[in-house]
């Protein structure tokens, strides 16, 4: 999906009308109130179309006040929004609803009364609004946002079976016999044991960051969010290069997924592993090399890490989450689920990783380094992070960039997830996916 265009107004100048008294030989200079001093001003709107949901932000220069309500046969969702005129920014919004936006048909605004404006959004189907606010935060100044999510969404692996991107068994045909070269997750029986189950393997490959969260910007310009998805593409049709391997995105396009639900996507489709793929930044542009993270639950194994889980957990600060619809009982959950087992599995995983990585380029640590991930704590999958090159050193940006190096990260993650497999058959399943 292509960054949407952005359209940002110009400061409006006021005309201010100064009048000079004279009193007792003092002079007096009074300010009349500008006639626009109390309308905010839209700087920017924008729209993200995805499967999962279509969000619009209207970024402004103060908070604003909303009302919602939802009008039936047709589907209709109308929002009014107070202490603003309709100028030419808010209009532009009609011509940024595409025609393939899976909920909204278009959007019409006027103004409905003195400082509120009306949206009359027409939907395609029904849709479950979350309209709320959020504060300035890194570049970003007061947003108000609207995320229209489908009433029935479609379950995750029928969605994926629809699209073609999912099957539900190892084809008996093509399965490849157990080499070095293949790596498949499966042992030969040996006599008087019971065979093992061959079964299809699930990855659940995170692309960070997304949609109103740009991840780290580059000196050149790069957004995170462009690299590790495309990188996570190419990885993705690697492992599905394998019979018994299928991949599940967090997010296929450029769209906002909340570290929750991104946990939450993966133990949908009960994912044997899951794998978040970013470029690191730091304040220093020498910063360089590769590096591989797994959760931690008594602290950071180092300074650095502890830093970088900090800056990976506001994400959802960034991105915009309506807080008021966070499930925090689940989220506790999740932290106290996270057992040693799942740790340990983790660090086997990165190990894997980290040895193939190290081949294409520089390791900014050696080792597999630990910290409190939000996005590594699902209690029931080994799970990773890979930070594949600083996009803040401007030569690793170059690297994230090229093709020929994102082909090559992926391969070697590829190989890296072949080789933990091959030495940790998975388990059978409760149910066939």
């Amino acid at each position: 999906m292509s960054e949407p265009t952005e359209i940002r107004s110009k400061p409006v100048v006021t005309k201010v009308r100064r009048t000079v008294l004279k009193a007792g030989g003092t002079l007096l200079i009074s300010l009349l109130t500008p006639l626009h001093a109390f309308a905010a001003q839209i700087l920017a709107v924008r729209v993200w179309p995805a499967d999962d949901y279509t969000r619009v932000t209207l970024e402004n220069d103060t908070d604003l006040k909303t009302t919602h309500f939802i009008i039936k046969n047709p589907e209709r969702l109308v929002v009014d929004v107070e202490g603003i005129d309709l100028g030419p920014t808010l209009k532009s919004l009609v011509a940024k609803i595409q025609s393939n936006d899976p909920y909204i048909k278009q959007v019409r605004v006027g103004q409905n009364r003195p400082k509120v404006v009306r949206l009359v959004f027409d939907l395609k189907e029904e849709v479950n609004p979350q309209v709320f606010t959020l504060a300035p935060v890194g570049e970003y100044k007061h947003r108000l946002v609207f995320d229209l999510y489908p009433v029935n969404p479609p379950d995750p692996i029928a969605a994926l079976i629809e699209k073609g991107q999912w099957s539900l068994d190892v084809p008996p045909d093509t399965m490849p016999p157990p080499t070095a070269e293949a790596s498949p997750p499966y042992v030969e029986p040996k006599s008087g044991r019971p065979p093992q189950v061959t079964r299809m393997l699930t990855i659940a490959l995170d692309p960070g960051h997304g949609g109103e969260d740009p991840g780290a910007v580059g000196r050149g310009g790069s957004y995170e969010k462009n690299i590790v998805l495309a990188i996570a593409k190419r990885l993705k049709a690697k492992l599905e290069q394998q019979p018994n391997m299928r991949v599940m995105l967090t997010r296929d396009g450029d769209f906002f997924v909340p570290l929750q639900v991104r946990v939450q996507k993966a133990r949908k489709v009960q994912a044997d592993l899951f794998v978040s793929i970013h470029a690191d930044a730091f304040v220093q542009a020498t910063a360089n090399g590769s590096s591989v993270f797994a959760l931690s639950e008594k602290g950071a194994t180092s300074t650095a890490a502890r830093w970088l889980a900090n800056k990976e957990n506001a994400a959802d600060l960034i991105g915009g989450t309506n807080i008021k619809n966070h499930d925090k009982q689940l989220a506790s959950v999740l932290l106290d689920l996270s057992t040693t087992a799942q740790i340990n599995d983790s660090m086997k995983l990165g190990k894997a990783v980290l040895n193939e990585i190290g081949g294409i380029n520089r390791l900014h640590k050696g080792s597999v380094e630990q910290a409190g991930f939000a996005v590594l704590k699902a209690p029931d999958i080994p799970s990773i992070l890979i930070e594949t090159a600083f996009i803040s050193n401007p030569a690793e940006e170059a690297k994230l960039n090229d093709d020929a190096y994102q082909d090559r990260m992926a391969e070697a993650v590829a190989q890296g997830i072949k080789k933990y497999f091959a030495k940790n058959p998975p388990l059978a399943k409760s149910r066939m996916m």
